[in-house]
């Protein structure tokens, strides 16, 4: 048995790297998955709710914060492309004479664009 290898055979010869190819198996799991949900996010479209004046945002806010229930905030605010963000889920922890505190995030009564009751639906009732 000899360690020298013939060049002159074809299969050295005619071979064809693939090129990048051959690296797309090293992609790991988790990188593949945080570009999907990225992708996701930038192709997603969160509709535009109708602009609710002071007094109706305040009224459903004092209900909501009265009766221990939760809301759903969709905030003035769009992103570079002009998409609104996710609704800013949670109870009203409290206020004061610039915003409310929805949890643990602080929002400006000028940021909120609409304001809704939210129905949370317990996964064992589904």
């Amino acid at each position: 048995m000899t360690d020298h290898i013939d060049l002159s055979d074809p299969y050295f010869r005619e071979y064809e790297d693939r090129g990048m190819k051959k690296w797309q198996g090293f992609f790991l799991a988790e990188h593949t998955a945080s570009v999907s949900k990225e992708n996701k996010r930038l192709h997603k479209k969160v509709p535009q709710k109708r602009k609710m004046t002071a007094g109706e945002i305040g009224q459903i806010c004092e209900f909501a914060f009265n009766n221990d229930r939760q809301i759903s905030l969709q905030l003035e605010i769009k992103d570079t492309e002009g998409k609104y963000f996710d609704d800013t889920i949670g109870f009203i922890e409290g206020f004061d004479e610039l915003g409310y505190m929805i949890g643990d995030t602080k929002v400006h009564y000028d940021e909120i664009r609409n304001v809704e009751l939210y129905d949370f639906h317990k996964w064992s009732r589904v």
